[in-house]
């Protein structure tokens, strides 16, 4: 029944023409702090999913898919947000009026990286990182605590529809991967690290960063062979419904990454050696002490799911990790 309700929370088909009208890119801001943050209106649409072009065979066959209208950040998800939820010292401290309210004191917080999650590259508006999946859907409870509104991580189709803003080629402005310089921090330009988000090009539907930088969380169970029950049919908002620790979606690449892994269509996936460092046992819910490449990227439905939805999808226990 948990599970169905999850599923519920993403899937709102034939939304009024009333709630569309009201589908703009908007900045959302925490009440009584400096902290704020752009979201983009994505409207829906039916893409090709996948790539023809490509040799890796889990980006095939290309399929229809039909996605529902949603909201993305125009940027990954910074430090100086991601600290606010991490330590509430900090988050004290980006409180310009009022008080924290006293419901956020029920948020599980992260535990305390015994290392610099900032791996030296620093955090002055760059995107947080190596936190695990978990990590960043709670990070979403969090900010639902303090704004009243649902965030979610993407799915893989709303990423991959997100990322290609309407184009058919192999990144959004085009197959040229020598253009990648203009729109993203890969491998050939990034000195080895993080960079400031919103400094490149945005594609086409205002987001920035979605290639490279970090590469993104999305929330699907990642499955090599996820496309093919698909093949010859339209699929509406799939999802791969997560139900194992590993493996799960990642999307974008990263900053050390080769333009390939940059396309619109290249799938990535979470790997337990991201813990490899890790001293505990059972290993840690909320850290990948080996993945400074990791990042995540928030959404919003445009229909709020109902309360019971909502705390289904954030309340979902952890996996404990053994690998």
């Amino acid at each position: 029944m948990k599970r169905l309700i999850i599923a519920i929370a993403f899937l709102r088909i034939g939304v009024a023409d009333a709630q569309v009208k009201d589908h703009k890119n908007y900045v959302q801001e925490i009440k009584g702090t400096t902290l704020s943050f752009p979201m983009q209106a994505i409207h829906g649409g039916e893409f090709l999913m996948g790539s023809s072009k490509s040799k890796e065979i889990d980006e095939k066959p290309v399929h229809k898919v039909k996605i529902d209208p949603f909201w993305m950040g125009a940027y990954e998800v910074t430090w100086d947000l991601f600290e606010s939820f991490l330590y509430k010292d900090f988050e004290q401290s980006k409180q310009i009026s009022g008080t924290v309210p006293p419901e956020v004191d029920a948020i599980t917080r992260p535990t305390k990286p015994y290392l610099d999650m900032t791996f030296g590259m620093g955090k002055d508006k760059k995107p947080a990182l190596a936190m695990t999946q978990y990590n960043a859907i709670q990070f979403c409870k969090w900010l639902y605590t303090r704004t009243g509104v649902f965030y979610r991580l993407p799915t893989e189709a709303e990423w991959e529809y997100a990322a290609r803003a309407g184009s058919n080629t192999e990144y959004f402005f085009g197959d040229d991967s020598d253009k990648l310089t203009d729109y993203a921090w890969y491998s050939a330009n990034s000195d080895g690290q993080t960079q400031q988000v919103g400094l490149k090009k945005p594609n086409a539907f205002g987001i920035y960063d979605i290639y490279g930088n970090v590469a993104e969380w999305t929330y699907d169970q990642y499955s090599p062979d996820f496309y093919k029950q698909f093949e010859g049919k339209v699929a509406t908002n799939p999802i791969a419904e997560p139900t194992d620790l590993y493996a799960n979606v990642v999307r974008g690449g990263g900053f050390n990454s080769e333009p390939n892994a940059l396309r619109s269509a290249s799938r990535d996936a979470s790997d337990p050696v991201w813990k490899q460092i890790d001293p505990q046992m059972p290993k840690s819910n909320w850290w990948f002490p080996e993945a400074p490449f990791i990042g995540f990227r928030l959404v919003r439905p445009l229909v709020q799911p109902s309360t019971e939805e909502i705390l289904a999808y954030y309340d979902k226990a952890p996996i404990e990790d053994y690998n």
